[in-house]
Protein backbone atom coordinates (compact mmCIF):
# COMPACT_ATOMS: atom_id res chain seq x y z
CA UNK A 1 0.00 0.00 0.00
CA UNK A 2 1.58 3.09 -0.87
CA UNK A 3 2.35 6.53 1.67
CA UNK A 4 1.50 8.41 -1.46
CA UNK A 5 -2.38 7.51 -1.96
CA UNK A 6 -3.51 9.12 1.44
CA UNK A 7 -3.22 12.58 0.87
CA UNK A 8 -4.69 11.95 -2.90
CA UNK A 9 -7.69 9.89 -0.93
CA UNK A 10 -8.31 13.14 1.01
CA UNK A 11 -8.40 15.04 -2.15
CA UNK A 12 -10.19 12.96 -4.04
CA UNK A 13 -13.05 13.34 -1.19
CA UNK A 14 -13.10 16.79 -0.92
CA UNK A 15 -13.95 16.84 -4.65
CA UNK A 16 -17.34 17.74 -6.18
CA UNK A 17 -18.90 15.08 -8.18
CA UNK A 18 -18.31 16.44 -11.27
CA UNK A 19 -14.65 17.22 -11.16
CA UNK A 20 -14.47 13.60 -9.82
CA UNK A 21 -16.48 12.56 -13.01
CA UNK A 22 -14.49 14.21 -15.20
CA UNK A 23 -10.78 12.53 -13.57
CA UNK A 24 -12.39 9.13 -13.88
CA UNK A 25 -13.61 10.07 -17.77
CA UNK A 26 -9.84 11.28 -18.68
CA UNK A 27 -8.19 8.66 -16.51
CA UNK A 28 -10.28 5.48 -18.43
CA UNK A 29 -11.68 4.70 -15.13
CA UNK A 30 -14.67 1.97 -15.91
CA UNK A 31 -17.84 2.72 -14.54
CA UNK A 32 -17.52 -0.92 -12.44
CA UNK A 33 -14.45 0.01 -10.97
CA UNK A 34 -14.17 -2.63 -7.79
CA UNK A 35 -12.99 0.13 -5.28
CA UNK A 36 -14.33 0.21 -1.65
CA UNK A 37 -13.79 3.65 -0.83
CA UNK A 38 -11.46 6.44 -1.70
CA UNK A 39 -8.04 4.91 -0.94
CA UNK A 40 -8.76 2.30 -3.55
CA UNK A 41 -9.25 4.84 -5.91
CA UNK A 42 -6.10 6.84 -5.04
CA UNK A 43 -4.27 3.63 -5.21
CA UNK A 44 -5.46 2.82 -8.20
CA UNK A 45 -4.93 6.12 -9.60
CA UNK A 46 -1.41 5.81 -8.22
CA UNK A 47 -0.68 2.66 -9.95
CA UNK A 48 2.05 2.75 -12.17
CA UNK A 49 0.17 1.17 -15.35
CA UNK A 50 -2.25 3.79 -14.85
CA UNK A 51 -0.14 6.31 -15.34
CA UNK A 52 1.77 4.85 -18.19
CA UNK A 53 -2.04 4.72 -19.37
CA UNK A 54 -2.24 8.40 -19.05
CA UNK A 55 0.46 9.73 -20.04
CA UNK A 56 0.04 9.44 -24.01
CA UNK A 57 -2.91 11.69 -23.37
CA UNK A 58 -0.94 14.85 -22.07
CA UNK A 59 -0.40 17.44 -24.91
CA UNK A 60 3.42 18.60 -25.35
CA UNK A 61 2.16 21.94 -23.36
CA UNK A 62 0.86 19.18 -20.31
CA UNK A 63 3.58 17.22 -20.85
CA UNK A 64 6.48 19.72 -20.83
CA UNK A 65 5.20 21.44 -17.32
CA UNK A 66 4.47 17.54 -16.05
CA UNK A 67 8.40 17.34 -16.93
CA UNK A 68 8.93 20.70 -15.53
CA UNK A 69 7.42 20.08 -12.24
CA UNK A 70 9.30 16.73 -11.60
CA UNK A 71 12.26 18.85 -11.85
CA UNK A 72 11.54 21.56 -9.40
CA UNK A 73 9.96 24.52 -11.83
CA UNK A 74 6.51 25.55 -11.94
CA UNK A 75 4.28 24.23 -13.77
CA UNK A 76 2.74 27.50 -14.91
CA UNK A 77 -0.83 27.48 -16.67
CA UNK A 78 -0.98 24.07 -17.42
CA UNK A 79 -1.16 23.15 -13.80
CA UNK A 80 -4.70 23.10 -13.12
CA UNK A 81 -5.52 20.43 -15.79
CA UNK A 82 -2.46 18.21 -14.66
CA UNK A 83 -4.11 18.56 -10.81
CA UNK A 84 -7.65 17.78 -12.72
CA UNK A 85 -5.90 14.40 -14.22
CA UNK A 86 -4.61 13.58 -10.75
CA UNK A 87 -1.21 13.91 -11.53
CA UNK A 88 0.03 16.90 -9.30
CA UNK A 89 -0.54 17.52 -5.81
CA UNK A 90 -2.31 20.87 -4.69
CA UNK A 91 1.21 22.54 -4.05
CA UNK A 92 1.76 21.93 -7.93
CA UNK A 93 4.54 19.22 -7.29
CA UNK A 94 4.17 16.01 -8.49
CA UNK A 95 2.33 12.58 -7.15
CA UNK A 96 5.85 10.71 -6.36
CA UNK A 97 5.03 8.10 -8.36
CA UNK A 98 4.07 10.07 -11.48
CA UNK A 99 7.61 11.89 -10.99
CA UNK A 100 9.26 8.61 -11.23
CA UNK A 101 7.27 7.54 -14.14
CA UNK A 102 7.95 10.72 -15.68
CA UNK A 103 11.78 11.09 -15.18
CA UNK A 104 12.81 8.72 -17.84
CA UNK A 105 10.53 10.64 -20.35
CA UNK A 106 11.86 12.40 -23.05
CA UNK A 107 10.67 15.59 -24.87
CA UNK A 108 11.51 17.08 -28.13
CA UNK A 109 13.12 20.00 -29.25
CA UNK A 110 11.16 23.82 -28.82
CA UNK A 111 8.29 24.01 -31.61
CA UNK A 112 8.54 25.83 -34.87
CA UNK A 113 6.63 28.75 -34.12
CA UNK A 114 6.19 30.38 -37.88
CA UNK A 115 2.98 30.28 -39.86
CA UNK A 116 2.74 28.41 -42.66
CA UNK A 117 3.42 29.69 -46.11
CA UNK A 118 1.09 30.52 -48.38
CA UNK A 119 0.16 28.25 -51.30
CA UNK A 120 0.25 29.01 -55.07
CA UNK A 121 -2.01 29.70 -57.46
CA UNK A 122 -0.66 26.33 -58.88
CA UNK A 123 -0.91 24.68 -55.51
CA UNK A 124 -4.05 25.86 -54.79
CA UNK A 125 -5.50 24.28 -58.05
CA UNK A 126 -4.49 21.04 -57.23
CA UNK A 127 -5.44 21.37 -53.52
CA UNK A 128 -9.10 22.54 -54.88
CA UNK A 129 -9.57 19.64 -57.43
CA UNK A 130 -8.10 17.15 -54.79
CA UNK A 131 -11.19 18.46 -52.31
CA UNK A 132 -13.76 18.59 -55.48
CA UNK A 133 -12.95 14.63 -55.99
CA UNK A 134 -12.97 13.71 -52.03
CA UNK A 135 -16.13 15.77 -51.59
CA UNK A 136 -17.52 13.84 -54.50
CA UNK A 137 -16.48 10.34 -53.19
CA UNK A 138 -17.57 10.96 -49.96
CA UNK A 139 -21.30 11.47 -51.28
CA UNK A 140 -20.46 8.25 -53.45
CA UNK A 141 -20.09 6.36 -50.00
CA UNK A 142 -23.08 8.06 -48.81
CA UNK A 143 -24.98 7.43 -51.38
CA UNK A 144 -23.55 3.27 -51.42
CA UNK A 145 -24.38 2.86 -47.47
CA UNK A 146 -28.23 4.23 -48.15
CA UNK A 147 -28.63 1.44 -50.87
CA UNK A 148 -26.69 -1.61 -48.69
CA UNK A 149 -25.21 -0.97 -45.45
CA UNK A 150 -21.13 -1.40 -46.21
CA UNK A 151 -19.35 -4.27 -43.64
CA UNK A 152 -16.31 -3.25 -41.75
CA UNK A 153 -13.89 -5.08 -40.01
CA UNK A 154 -12.95 -5.41 -36.47
CA UNK A 155 -10.84 -2.58 -36.47
CA UNK A 156 -13.21 -0.33 -38.02
CA UNK A 157 -12.10 -0.19 -41.19
CA UNK A 158 -13.69 -1.32 -44.56
CA UNK A 159 -14.13 -5.15 -45.44
CA UNK A 160 -11.26 -5.92 -48.28
CA UNK A 161 -14.63 -6.83 -50.64
CA UNK A 162 -16.24 -3.38 -49.98
CA UNK A 163 -12.92 -1.66 -51.00
CA UNK A 164 -12.41 -4.11 -54.23
CA UNK A 165 -16.04 -2.65 -55.24
CA UNK A 166 -15.76 0.86 -54.68
CA UNK A 167 -12.55 0.79 -55.97
CA UNK A 168 -13.60 -0.57 -59.52
CA UNK A 169 -15.90 2.41 -59.61
CA UNK A 170 -12.96 4.73 -59.58
CA UNK A 171 -11.88 5.94 -56.00
CA UNK A 172 -8.28 4.38 -55.23
CA UNK A 173 -8.87 1.50 -52.55
CA UNK A 174 -5.95 3.32 -50.46
CA UNK A 175 -7.93 6.36 -49.30
CA UNK A 176 -11.24 5.18 -48.79
CA UNK A 177 -10.66 4.22 -44.70
CA UNK A 178 -9.65 8.04 -44.63
CA UNK A 179 -12.64 9.36 -46.44
CA UNK A 180 -14.73 7.15 -44.24
CA UNK A 181 -13.10 8.58 -41.09
CA UNK A 182 -13.92 12.13 -42.27
CA UNK A 183 -17.48 11.03 -42.95
CA UNK A 184 -18.05 9.57 -39.80
CA UNK A 185 -16.24 13.05 -38.27
CA UNK A 186 -18.94 15.00 -40.33
CA UNK A 187 -21.63 12.79 -38.69
CA UNK A 188 -22.85 11.74 -42.33
CA UNK A 189 -22.08 8.16 -41.86
CA UNK A 190 -22.18 6.51 -38.59
CA UNK A 191 -20.73 2.91 -37.54
CA UNK A 192 -22.60 0.06 -35.69
CA UNK A 193 -22.52 -3.87 -35.70
CA UNK A 194 -19.54 -3.99 -37.92
CA UNK A 195 -21.98 -1.87 -40.71
CA UNK A 196 -21.24 1.86 -41.71
CA UNK A 197 -24.53 3.18 -42.83
CA UNK A 198 -25.74 6.35 -43.77
CA UNK A 199 -27.37 8.95 -41.07
CA UNK A 200 -29.78 11.28 -41.83
CA UNK A 201 -27.36 14.27 -41.45
CA UNK A 202 -26.01 12.36 -44.04
CA UNK A 203 -29.42 12.43 -46.36
CA UNK A 204 -29.66 16.14 -45.65
CA UNK A 205 -25.98 16.29 -46.73
CA UNK A 206 -25.84 14.82 -50.05
CA UNK A 207 -28.25 17.61 -51.30
CA UNK A 208 -25.98 20.38 -50.50
CA UNK A 209 -24.16 22.20 -52.67
CA UNK A 210 -20.73 21.07 -53.41
CA UNK A 211 -19.28 24.09 -51.86
CA UNK A 212 -21.44 23.61 -48.75
CA UNK A 213 -20.51 20.08 -48.78
CA UNK A 214 -16.97 21.03 -48.26
CA UNK A 215 -17.35 23.76 -45.96
CA UNK A 216 -19.71 21.14 -43.81
CA UNK A 217 -16.75 18.54 -44.43
CA UNK A 218 -13.57 21.01 -43.17
CA UNK A 219 -15.61 22.27 -40.38
CA UNK A 220 -16.32 19.03 -38.60
CA UNK A 221 -12.92 17.95 -38.93
CA UNK A 222 -11.53 21.05 -37.38
CA UNK A 223 -14.04 19.91 -34.61
CA UNK A 224 -12.75 16.09 -34.79
CA UNK A 225 -8.86 17.24 -34.25
CA UNK A 226 -7.04 15.82 -30.81
CA UNK A 227 -6.45 18.32 -27.69
CA UNK A 228 -3.12 18.48 -28.91
CA UNK A 229 -3.61 20.06 -32.45
CA UNK A 230 -6.23 22.68 -31.12
CA UNK A 231 -5.55 25.98 -29.97
CA UNK A 232 -7.51 28.17 -27.78
CA UNK A 233 -9.22 29.91 -30.33
CA UNK A 234 -10.81 26.88 -31.58
CA UNK A 235 -8.47 26.75 -34.55
CA UNK A 236 -5.51 24.41 -35.08
CA UNK A 237 -1.73 24.79 -34.93
CA UNK A 238 0.56 25.14 -37.78
CA UNK A 239 0.98 21.25 -39.57
CA UNK A 240 4.70 21.81 -38.83
CA UNK A 241 3.97 21.17 -34.98
CA UNK A 242 1.67 18.14 -35.50
CA UNK A 243 3.67 15.80 -35.40
CA UNK A 244 5.25 16.81 -31.97
CA UNK A 245 2.23 17.25 -29.94
CA UNK A 246 1.81 14.11 -28.13
CA UNK A 247 5.11 13.35 -27.64
CA UNK A 248 4.92 10.32 -25.04
CA UNK A 249 2.26 8.50 -27.25
CA UNK A 250 3.77 5.69 -29.08
CA UNK A 251 1.14 6.04 -32.40
CA UNK A 252 1.13 9.51 -32.50
CA UNK A 253 3.19 9.19 -35.35
CA UNK A 254 0.91 6.95 -37.38
CA UNK A 255 -2.44 8.85 -36.05
CA UNK A 256 -0.66 12.64 -36.67
CA UNK A 257 -0.08 10.74 -40.46
CA UNK A 258 -3.53 9.94 -40.94
CA UNK A 259 -5.03 13.24 -39.69
CA UNK A 260 -2.65 14.77 -41.93
CA UNK A 261 -3.96 12.86 -44.83
CA UNK A 262 -7.52 13.81 -44.38
CA UNK A 263 -6.58 17.48 -44.13
CA UNK A 264 -4.64 16.48 -47.65
CA UNK A 265 -7.48 15.02 -48.85
CA UNK A 266 -10.05 18.35 -48.37
CA UNK A 267 -7.95 20.46 -49.73
CA UNK A 268 -6.21 22.35 -46.18
CA UNK A 269 -2.83 21.48 -47.15
CA UNK A 270 -1.23 21.18 -50.74
CA UNK A 271 1.20 18.69 -51.71
CA UNK A 272 3.93 20.45 -50.26
CA UNK A 273 2.69 21.32 -46.98
CA UNK A 274 1.76 25.10 -47.70
CA UNK A 275 -1.72 26.60 -47.40
CA UNK A 276 -4.22 27.28 -49.32
CA UNK A 277 -6.39 30.88 -47.99
CA UNK A 278 -9.41 29.09 -47.77
CA UNK A 279 -7.94 26.64 -44.96
CA UNK A 280 -6.68 30.20 -43.12
CA UNK A 281 -10.06 31.33 -41.67
CA UNK A 282 -10.13 27.34 -40.11
CA UNK A 283 -7.11 27.07 -38.49
CA UNK A 284 -7.39 30.65 -36.81
CA UNK A 285 -10.68 29.65 -35.26
CA UNK A 286 -13.37 31.41 -37.71
CA UNK A 287 -16.26 30.18 -39.84
CA UNK A 288 -14.81 28.17 -42.98
CA UNK A 289 -15.11 30.58 -46.09
CA UNK A 290 -15.43 28.28 -49.41
CA UNK A 291 -15.33 31.29 -51.69
CA UNK A 292 -11.81 31.15 -53.02
CA UNK A 293 -12.15 27.27 -53.65
CA UNK A 294 -15.62 27.79 -55.32
CA UNK A 295 -14.04 29.63 -57.58
CA UNK A 296 -11.54 27.03 -58.61
CA UNK A 297 -14.27 24.35 -59.08
CA UNK A 298 -15.97 23.70 -62.05
CA UNK A 299 -19.42 25.34 -62.22
CA UNK A 300 -22.07 22.66 -61.35
CA UNK A 301 -24.92 21.88 -64.19
CA UNK A 302 -28.59 21.55 -64.08
CA UNK A 303 -29.41 19.88 -67.60
CA UNK A 304 -28.77 16.89 -69.08
CA UNK A 305 -28.57 15.07 -72.70
CA UNK A 306 -31.09 12.27 -72.93
CA UNK A 307 -30.41 9.90 -75.75
CA UNK A 308 -31.87 7.30 -77.37
CA UNK A 309 -29.61 4.06 -76.44
CA UNK A 310 -31.42 4.71 -72.60
CA UNK A 311 -28.38 6.92 -71.61
CA UNK A 312 -27.68 10.56 -69.82
CA UNK A 313 -24.84 12.65 -70.04
CA UNK A 314 -24.63 15.47 -67.79
CA UNK A 315 -22.15 18.50 -69.35
CA UNK A 316 -20.62 19.28 -66.42
CA UNK A 317 -21.33 18.56 -62.55
CA UNK A 318 -24.56 17.97 -62.09
CA UNK A 319 -26.21 19.70 -59.29
CA UNK A 320 -25.91 17.44 -56.16
CA UNK A 321 -30.02 17.36 -55.17
CA UNK A 322 -30.45 17.00 -58.87
CA UNK A 323 -27.51 14.22 -59.38
CA UNK A 324 -29.04 12.21 -56.12
CA UNK A 325 -32.44 11.84 -57.59
CA UNK A 326 -31.13 10.89 -61.47
CA UNK A 327 -28.89 8.06 -59.72
CA UNK A 328 -32.13 6.83 -57.70
CA UNK A 329 -33.69 6.33 -61.71
CA UNK A 330 -30.36 5.44 -62.96
CA UNK A 331 -27.30 3.73 -62.90
CA UNK A 332 -24.17 5.94 -63.32
CA UNK A 333 -22.09 4.84 -65.67
CA UNK A 334 -18.87 7.18 -65.37
CA UNK A 335 -17.97 10.31 -62.46
CA UNK A 336 -16.16 13.19 -64.01
CA UNK A 337 -16.64 16.78 -64.71
CA UNK A 338 -18.84 15.14 -67.72
CA UNK A 339 -20.71 12.01 -66.03
CA UNK A 340 -23.11 9.57 -67.88
CA UNK A 341 -26.19 7.56 -66.43
CA UNK A 342 -27.48 4.69 -67.99
CA UNK A 343 -31.32 3.50 -67.48
CA UNK A 344 -32.24 0.24 -67.31
CA UNK A 345 -35.50 -1.73 -66.63
CA UNK A 346 -34.02 -2.58 -63.31
CA UNK A 347 -33.01 1.38 -62.76
CA UNK A 348 -36.62 2.07 -62.99
CA UNK A 349 -37.94 -0.56 -61.06
CA UNK A 350 -36.09 0.61 -57.98
CA UNK A 351 -37.17 3.72 -58.67
CA UNK A 352 -40.46 2.84 -58.48
CA UNK A 353 -39.93 0.65 -55.37
CA UNK A 354 -38.86 3.69 -53.29
CA UNK A 355 -41.83 5.99 -54.86
CA UNK A 356 -41.62 7.34 -57.80
CA UNK A 357 -44.28 6.83 -60.51
CA UNK A 358 -44.28 6.88 -64.49
CA UNK A 359 -45.55 10.34 -63.67
CA UNK A 360 -42.87 11.76 -61.69
CA UNK A 361 -39.95 10.24 -63.64
CA UNK A 362 -40.94 11.81 -66.51
CA UNK A 363 -42.03 15.13 -64.99
CA UNK A 364 -38.47 15.38 -63.28
CA UNK A 365 -36.20 14.15 -66.62
CA UNK A 366 -38.50 16.43 -68.68
CA UNK A 367 -37.37 18.97 -66.63
CA UNK A 368 -34.01 18.61 -66.46
CA UNK A 369 -33.73 17.22 -70.32
CA UNK A 370 -32.13 19.65 -72.76
CA UNK A 371 -33.06 17.04 -75.98
CA UNK A 372 -36.29 16.25 -74.25
CA UNK A 373 -37.58 12.94 -73.35
CA UNK A 374 -36.21 9.81 -76.40
CA UNK A 375 -38.95 7.44 -76.82
CA UNK A 376 -37.25 4.57 -75.88
CA UNK A 377 -36.73 6.05 -72.76
CA UNK A 378 -40.10 7.00 -72.12
CA UNK A 379 -41.92 3.21 -73.48
CA UNK A 380 -39.38 1.97 -70.91
CA UNK A 381 -40.63 4.04 -68.05
CA UNK A 382 -44.06 3.34 -68.74
CA UNK A 383 -43.65 -0.89 -69.77
CA UNK A 384 -42.00 -1.27 -66.33
CA UNK A 385 -44.55 0.86 -64.45
CA UNK A 386 -47.03 -1.27 -65.74
CA UNK A 387 -45.45 -4.59 -64.87
CA UNK A 388 -44.52 -2.92 -61.17
CA UNK A 389 -46.54 -4.29 -58.69
CA UNK A 390 -48.18 -6.87 -60.59
CA UNK A 391 -47.23 -8.94 -57.49
CA UNK A 392 -48.65 -7.87 -54.57
CA UNK A 393 -47.11 -8.79 -51.10
CA UNK A 394 -49.23 -8.07 -48.17
CA UNK A 395 -49.90 -9.31 -44.49
CA UNK A 396 -53.16 -11.63 -43.70
CA UNK A 397 -55.40 -11.68 -40.76
CA UNK A 398 -53.04 -14.50 -39.19
CA UNK A 399 -50.25 -12.40 -39.40
CA UNK A 400 -49.04 -14.56 -42.66
CA UNK A 401 -47.36 -13.56 -45.32
CA UNK A 402 -49.35 -13.45 -48.46
CA UNK A 403 -48.56 -13.01 -52.16
CA UNK A 404 -51.19 -12.45 -54.83
CA UNK A 405 -50.66 -11.82 -58.57
CA UNK A 406 -53.55 -11.50 -61.70
CA UNK A 407 -50.76 -13.49 -63.42
CA UNK A 408 -51.14 -16.94 -62.51
CA UNK A 409 -48.33 -17.95 -64.47
CA UNK A 410 -45.88 -15.59 -62.57
CA UNK A 411 -47.19 -17.33 -59.45
CA UNK A 412 -46.74 -20.71 -60.77
CA UNK A 413 -42.87 -19.67 -61.56
CA UNK A 414 -42.13 -18.05 -58.09
CA UNK A 415 -43.62 -21.00 -56.52
CA UNK A 416 -40.96 -23.38 -57.90
CA UNK A 417 -38.31 -20.57 -58.23
CA UNK A 418 -34.89 -22.38 -56.44
CA UNK A 419 -33.51 -18.82 -55.57
CA UNK A 420 -37.02 -18.02 -53.40
CA UNK A 421 -36.62 -21.79 -51.65
CA UNK A 422 -35.68 -19.87 -48.04
CA UNK A 423 -39.05 -18.34 -48.22
CA UNK A 424 -40.75 -21.59 -47.93
CA UNK A 425 -43.74 -20.54 -50.29
CA UNK A 426 -47.18 -22.80 -50.56
CA UNK A 427 -49.32 -22.42 -53.27
CA UNK A 428 -53.14 -22.53 -52.61
CA UNK A 429 -56.14 -21.33 -55.39
CA UNK A 430 -55.42 -17.57 -54.43
CA UNK A 431 -51.83 -17.09 -54.56
CA UNK A 432 -48.30 -18.17 -52.65
CA UNK A 433 -48.43 -17.81 -48.49
CA UNK A 434 -45.44 -17.52 -46.15
CA UNK A 435 -44.50 -17.76 -42.55
CA UNK A 436 -41.52 -14.99 -43.56
CA UNK A 437 -42.08 -11.67 -42.61
CA UNK A 438 -43.83 -9.59 -45.23
CA UNK A 439 -40.69 -7.31 -45.42
CA UNK A 440 -38.24 -9.68 -45.84
CA UNK A 441 -40.60 -11.22 -48.65
CA UNK A 442 -41.13 -8.38 -50.71
CA UNK A 443 -37.30 -7.88 -50.86
CA UNK A 444 -36.34 -11.08 -51.91
CA UNK A 445 -38.57 -11.20 -54.89
CA UNK A 446 -37.56 -8.00 -55.57
CA UNK A 447 -34.18 -9.02 -55.51
CA UNK A 448 -35.28 -11.75 -58.02
CA UNK A 449 -36.32 -8.91 -60.34
CA UNK A 450 -40.50 -9.79 -59.67
CA UNK A 451 -42.30 -6.71 -60.21
CA UNK A 452 -43.35 -6.92 -56.50
CA UNK A 453 -44.86 -4.72 -54.13
CA UNK A 454 -46.20 -3.73 -50.58
CA UNK A 455 -49.69 -3.12 -49.66
CA UNK A 456 -51.25 -2.10 -46.93
CA UNK A 457 -54.58 -3.65 -45.31
CA UNK A 458 -56.61 -1.12 -47.40
CA UNK A 459 -54.77 -2.32 -50.44
CA UNK A 460 -53.22 0.94 -51.46
CA UNK A 461 -49.32 0.33 -52.28
CA UNK A 462 -46.78 1.23 -49.44
CA UNK A 463 -43.08 2.78 -49.55
CA UNK A 464 -40.97 0.61 -47.43
CA UNK A 465 -36.92 1.51 -47.18
CA UNK A 466 -35.18 -1.14 -47.50
CA UNK A 467 -32.20 0.36 -45.17
CA UNK A 468 -33.78 3.26 -42.95
CA UNK A 469 -31.74 5.93 -41.67
CA UNK A 470 -31.30 5.04 -37.97
CA UNK A 471 -31.61 7.42 -35.43
CA UNK A 472 -28.31 9.16 -34.44
CA UNK A 473 -28.04 9.87 -30.75
CA UNK A 474 -24.81 11.18 -29.13
CA UNK A 475 -22.60 8.90 -27.73
CA UNK A 476 -23.37 8.57 -24.43
CA UNK A 477 -21.25 9.60 -21.44
CA UNK A 478 -20.02 7.37 -18.39
CA UNK A 479 -22.17 7.71 -15.76
CA UNK A 480 -19.58 7.20 -12.32
CA UNK A 481 -22.95 8.08 -10.29
CA UNK A 482 -23.08 4.79 -8.64
CA UNK A 483 -18.99 4.36 -8.34
CA UNK A 484 -19.12 7.70 -6.59
CA UNK A 485 -21.81 7.28 -4.28
CA UNK A 486 -20.11 3.99 -3.21
CA UNK A 487 -16.89 5.78 -2.42
CA UNK A 488 -19.07 8.60 -0.37
CA UNK A 489 -20.95 5.97 1.54
CA UNK A 490 -17.71 4.77 3.11
CA UNK A 491 -16.42 8.40 3.51
CA UNK A 492 -15.87 8.34 7.28
CA UNK A 493 -15.81 11.69 9.31
CA UNK A 494 -12.00 11.00 10.57
CA UNK A 495 -9.92 9.97 7.56
CA UNK A 496 -6.74 9.51 9.23
CA UNK A 497 -8.45 7.04 11.78
CA UNK A 498 -9.71 4.92 8.13
CA UNK A 499 -6.29 5.54 7.10
CA UNK A 500 -4.84 3.76 9.93
CA UNK A 501 -6.81 1.11 9.85
CA UNK A 502 -5.86 0.67 6.43
CA UNK A 503 -2.10 0.60 7.14
CA UNK A 504 -2.63 -2.13 9.81
CA UNK A 505 -4.75 -4.49 7.49
CA UNK A 506 -2.26 -4.17 5.16
CA UNK A 507 0.63 -5.14 7.64
CA UNK A 508 -1.24 -7.87 9.08
CA UNK A 509 -1.72 -9.19 5.36
CA UNK A 510 2.07 -9.01 5.24
CA UNK A 511 3.03 -10.31 8.54
CA UNK A 512 5.03 -7.09 8.77
CA UNK A 513 7.21 -5.46 11.67
CA UNK A 514 5.69 -2.52 13.07
CA UNK A 515 6.51 0.30 14.92
CA UNK A 516 3.73 1.82 16.75
CA UNK A 517 2.84 4.72 19.01
CA UNK A 518 0.78 4.19 21.82
CA UNK A 519 -0.87 6.47 23.91
CA UNK A 520 -1.10 5.69 27.74
CA UNK A 521 -3.92 5.98 30.08
CA UNK A 522 -1.81 8.73 32.16
CA UNK A 523 -1.34 10.86 28.63
CA UNK A 524 2.47 9.64 28.09
CA UNK A 525 3.03 7.57 25.05
CA UNK A 526 5.22 3.94 24.36
CA UNK A 527 6.71 2.76 21.23
CA UNK A 528 6.58 -0.64 20.72
CA UNK A 529 8.31 -2.89 17.62
CA UNK A 530 5.55 -5.31 16.87
CA UNK A 531 5.18 -8.46 14.55
CA UNK A 532 1.31 -7.75 13.26
CA UNK A 533 -0.47 -10.51 13.18
CA UNK A 534 -4.36 -10.32 13.73
CA UNK A 535 -6.41 -7.28 13.71
CA UNK A 536 -10.37 -7.57 14.59
CA UNK A 537 -12.90 -6.47 17.23
CA UNK A 538 -11.39 -2.52 17.56
CA UNK A 539 -8.07 -4.37 18.54
CA UNK A 540 -4.27 -5.29 17.00
CA UNK A 541 -2.59 -8.57 18.13
CA UNK A 542 1.14 -9.16 17.70
CA UNK A 543 4.50 -10.07 19.25
CA UNK A 544 6.17 -7.71 21.28
CA UNK A 545 10.05 -8.36 20.01
CA UNK A 546 11.42 -6.74 22.72
CA UNK A 547 9.58 -8.37 25.18
CA UNK A 548 8.80 -11.50 22.97
CA UNK A 549 5.74 -11.79 24.36
CA UNK A 550 2.07 -11.42 22.86
CA UNK A 551 0.50 -8.12 23.31
CA UNK A 552 -3.13 -7.04 21.98
CA UNK A 553 -3.36 -3.19 21.28
CA UNK A 554 -6.64 -1.35 21.13
CA UNK A 555 -6.74 0.52 17.82
CA UNK A 556 -7.80 3.82 19.71
CA UNK A 557 -4.70 4.02 21.42
CA UNK A 558 -2.71 3.82 18.67
CA UNK A 559 -1.03 6.95 17.80
CA UNK A 560 0.79 6.01 14.89
CA UNK A 561 2.29 3.10 12.65
CA UNK A 562 5.29 2.84 10.26
CA UNK A 563 6.67 -0.40 9.07
CA UNK A 564 9.90 -1.71 9.84
CA UNK A 565 10.31 -4.84 8.28
CA UNK A 566 7.98 -5.60 5.49
CA UNK A 567 7.45 -9.17 4.25
CA UNK A 568 9.57 -9.90 1.24
CA UNK A 569 6.67 -11.07 -0.48
CA UNK A 570 4.23 -8.04 0.25
CA UNK A 571 6.24 -5.29 -1.58
CA UNK A 572 4.50 -2.60 0.46
CA UNK A 573 5.63 0.19 2.55
CA UNK A 574 3.31 2.18 4.96
CA UNK A 575 2.91 5.22 7.18
CA UNK A 576 0.67 7.48 8.35
CA UNK A 577 0.02 9.27 11.73
CA UNK A 578 -3.61 9.31 13.31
Amino acid sequence: MSTHARPLAVWLAAAPDAQLAALFEARGVREDAPWADFFDAAEALLDTGSIERMLPRLTLAEARALRGAVDGEDPGTEASALLALGLLRPDGTPQPPVADVVAARELPAEDDLTDPLPADERSEARAAERAFTSVGAIADLVLLAAETPLSLLTGGNLAAGEKRRIAEAGTPAEILDDLVAIAVAAGILATGDRKLRQTAAGEAWLRLAASDRWTALAEAFRASLPRGLRTEDGGWLPLSRWPRQHPWDPAWGERCAAIRTRATLLGLVTADGTEPQWAVPLRLGQRADATGLERMLPTEVDKIFLQNDLTAIAPGPLKPALDVRLRGIAARESAAQASSYRFTAESIAHALTTGETAASVLDFLGEISLTGIPQPLEYLVMQTAQRHGLVRVFTDWSGGTRVSSADATLLDAMGVDQSLRPLALSRDAEGLSSRVGRDTVFWTLTDARYPAMIVGADGQPLVVDRNPVPATEPPAAHDYSALIARLRAQQGPDADAAWLDRELEAAVRAKAVLHVEILMPDGSTRELQLEASGLGGGRLRGRDRAADVERTLPVRSIQSARVIAPSTSSGTDTGGDR
